[in-house]
């Protein structure tokens, strides 16, 4: 039989702290679900389709000259930020009616005549379609991966642990997706990837403490389940700690030196990970 060495530091699952972080876990996905179905997301051209340019200048540019320019030659709706350095721009159109070669040198011409000469660096075009069909298929792929996790969690231990665990993934990936939604930020293939790179990191510490609370339950004589639990989580507490903090740091850095195209995936991964390590 197993002795208990020292009592639990941290009484997790007492009722005002349950209730409390209840509370707070359903605030988030109220709002995140009210902002979801109010303003919905800032689809990237991967779902709406339209044209994605990244261009080259020799000296800092304007991106106001950029802009006027751009809707002057026709191109409305243009949106134009720099991409990583000051001489790089990352351009979107919205879908074009003309062939991708005829919107590549149009482009060419007025981006040139923006005062300097550009380089078209890398060109790409998705039809609404295509963006269409990605969106479901991103959908798609979320809820199959929470089913089949359900299927996982309950056949490694039982039904109740697997809802739980499925009920803590919706939780992450319905408060990160509400991040965006609140804040504007852009939503594309790489935020999907990044939901589901959350959903595996987050089950992999989901079962890592299962195991001990089921350990626990089999090796601690006299103790209540609610104590079992909570000696569990403070056993597994700096493992938990330790690879959220290590896997922000390298997060935060992507993030700042990694550039605009990876900012979005980058921003997904550490929300996610900073609620699925709370939510753990």
């Amino acid at each position: 039989m197993r002795l208990i060495k020292e009592k639990t530091s941290i009484d997790f699952l007492s009722s005002g702290r349950r209730k409390v972080a209840v509370a707070f876990s359903i605030l988030l996905v109220a709002i995140s679900l009210a902002s979801l179905f109010t303003r919905g997301l800032e689809f990237g051209i991967d779902f709406t389709g339209g044209v994605l340019l990244e261009v080259g200048y020799e000296q800092p540019a304007d991106l106001d000259a950029i802009r006027t320019d751009l809707e002057a030659a026709g191109f409305e709706d243009a949106q134009v930020q720099l991409f990583g350095r000051e001489t790089d721009v990352l351009v979107r159109l919205p879908p074009q009616g003309d062939s991708a070669e005829v919107v590549r040198t149009q482009l060419q011409q007025t981006l040139v005549t923006a005062g300097q000469q550009a380089e078209l660096r890398r060109v790409e075009t998705v039809s609404a379609q295509v963006g269409s069909d990605l969106a479901e298929k991103g959908a798609l792929a979320m809820v199959v991966a929470l089913l089949l996790i359900f299927v996982y969690v309950m056949i490694r231990f039982q039904w109740k642990f697997s809802a739980g665990a499925v009920a803590a993934l919706a939780h992450d990936a319905i408060v990160t997706v509400g991040f965006f939604s609140v804040f504007g930020l852009p939503f594309d293939l790489t935020v999907v990837a990044a939901l589901l790179a959350v959903i595996g990191y987050s089950l992999n510490d989901t079962v890592v403490a299962f195991d001990r609370i089921r350990e626990n339950f089999l090796g601690l004589r006299g103790v209540s389940a609610e104590e079992a639990m909570n000696i569990s989580i403070n056993e597994m507490l700096a493992r938990t700690l330790i690879t959220g903090l290590t896997t922000l740091l390298v997060l935060v850095a992507l993030l700042m030196l990694g550039g605009e195209s990876i900012a979005p995936f980058s921003i997904a991964l550490i929300v996610g990970i900073i609620v699925g390590t709370y939510s753990s």
